[in-house]
């Protein structure tokens, strides 16, 4: 199980798109290739603003790029 329970389809997004490379959307984004990586192997939750941001490359909502890997509404 990923370190954050916020999953991602970013690796499929990038092959999807050109085969975008992680430096180029770390660069469109304007963060480090190492964010990337994080991102996409769970061990990162974005911001809601570099999740936008992401999200806007590949002409997506959100929620079409990040979902819920499991979720326990708060008690």
């Amino acid at each position: 199980m990923s370190a954050t329970p916020i999953g991602n389809h970013l690796r499929r997004l990038r092959f999807e798109h050109g085969e975008l490379s992680q430096e180029a959307l770390a660069r469109a984004v304007g963060v480090t290739r190492q964010t990337i990586i994080a991102i996409e192997g769970g061990r990162y939750a974005p911001s809601l603003e570099l999740a936008m941001r992401l999200a806007r490359v590949f002409k997506r909502g959100v929620d079409e790029v990040f979902f819920w890997q499991e979720y326990s509404p708060p008690k």
